[in-house]
């Protein structure tokens, strides 16, 4: 069975252990060779990046996040092992994890960092699709001829460089399509290298959970399963005209992915469509002074990560789930594109005073659309908001502040709530 070392590179027959350095690290598939989709995830990315920038964090629990009324962004393993997990309350995260240190997100820190990370693996493919700022899709179907070595061997090399360079580690997920591959790098993190063939495809989908599919959420999950769906093995039992009849074109979708099936491109030009946040509360809540300091909140996380993509969007989006799981979504056209967090605040607190009180909610979340780049945005001045302007240089000084002396060195009121 074909085998690889993933600390020294070596290629051999199967083995427990590398022949050449002794390494234990060593992954074994007898399509290992053959093939070419892969994902590329990074391990808790934004915590290792702290870690790695202060050293004194190595063996401490990190979490990424607001105040105590804020929610996790993401936790390092430490955390995770204890309990803590991504969209968590921060208070329910530090009952489980008293001891944690817990740092504001550094989103321009990260998006600097992610552009290190896209430039490696532009040098193994031209065909790479970013999903976030951590993980990505990369077609090798040319790498042997290209580089000489097959693509388990690219991928290997792609994140022993992450970690010698950068000193970051990702995982790993090969497979034949896509659907497979972003399931394989779940598999064994953090560090991992899983491989899932063609020929086994049928039998490893069997016994798994739906929840599995990506894009299957929590409303989605409930529908199956009210149709006793709960694993692949009872969607093969379905005809494919029986689950369009009774999902739309999302039953075309699960007809073929039970099947293993995705025929979907590595696309390498990709626009990114949307920049949004959003957060599910521990309890529901129709309490309006806390839902303000969430759309604050989520439209700061909004902003940040347009600043450091270099984008700002034509329109604002509110989205809230009730307690029923129903979704209301509410949107405004701007007349000018924004990046800046003052501005997707004020749209959004709008849109969530035009909804009326409809609560309690399970699930806000804030985003901006149409984007474009952010030279074309925050150019007009507002008649009607004379302050507007000097609420923007306001919001422009406190990122110069916060990018000198760090993300805690001036925190909004408002962020409190």
């Amino acid at each position: 069975m074909p085998a690889l070392c993933r600390t020294c590179l070596e290629t051999f027959d199967d083995g427990r252990r590398c022949p050449a350095c002794g390494s234990p690290r060593v992954t074994a598939h007898p399509e290992l060779f053959s093939l070419s989709i892969a994902h590329m995830d990074c391990d808790a990315f934004y915590a290792s990046v702290e870690k790695r920038d202060n050293p004194d964090l190595a063996d401490k629990p990190v979490i990424i996040g607001g105040g105590k009324r804020g929610v996790v962004s993401t936790a390092c393993y430490i955390a995770r092992i204890r309990g803590v997990k991504s969209a968590m309350p921060m208070f329910q995260a530090l009952k489980l994890c008293p001891d944690a240190v817990v740092i504001r997100p550094r989103m321009k820190v990260y998006a600097e960092v992610s552009k290190q990370i896209r430039a490696l693996m532009d040098e193994l493919t031209p065909d790479v699709e970013p999903l976030s700022l951590d993980e990505a899709f990369m077609d090798l179907s040319g790498t042997r001829r290209l580089h000489g070595h097959p693509p388990a061997v690219m991928l290997a090399r792609l994140v022993k460089r992450m970690k010698d360079d950068l000193g970051l580690t990702g995982s790993i997920g090969l497979s034949h399509n896509k659907f497979l591959a972003k399931i394989a790098s779940d598999l064994d993190k953090p560090r991992g290298f899983s491989v899932i063939g063609q020929a086994e495809t049928a039998a490893f989908l069997q016994d798994k959970p739906v929840r599995l599919i990506w894009g299957v959420g929590q409303a989605t999950q409930a529908q199956l399963e009210k149709a006793g769906i709960h694993r692949f093995s009872d969607l093969l039992r379905w005809e494919r005209e029986d689950l369009h009849a009774r999902f739309g074109a999302m039953g075309d979708r699960l007809y073929h992915l039970a099947r293993g099936e995705d025929h979907r491109r590595v696309s390498a030009n990709a626009p990114v469509k949307s920049i949004s946040n959003e957060t599910t509360f521990f309890e529901d809540t129709a309490d309006p002074d806390l839902l303000d300091g969430h759309i604050w909140r989520l439209a700061e996380n909004v902003s940040d990560r347009a600043k450091a993509r270099g984008m700002a969007g034509r329109v604002v989006t509110l989205k809230l789930k009730r307690a029923n799981h129903a979704l209301l979504t509410r949107r405004v056209t701007l007349h000018d594109a924004t990046q800046m967090a003052d501005t997707i605040y004020r749209t959004a607190r709008a849109l969530y005073d035009a909804a009326g009180d409809q609560g309690p909610y399970r699930l806000i979340g804030v985003g901006i659309s149409h984007l474009v780049a952010e030279a074309q945005a925050d150019r007009s001045t507002d008649l009607l908001d004379p302050q507007a302007a000097k609420r923007s240089g306001a919001e422009r000084a406190t990122d110069a502040i916060r990018a000198k002396f760090g993300e805690g060195a001036i925190l909004k009121g408002r962020a409190l709530r």
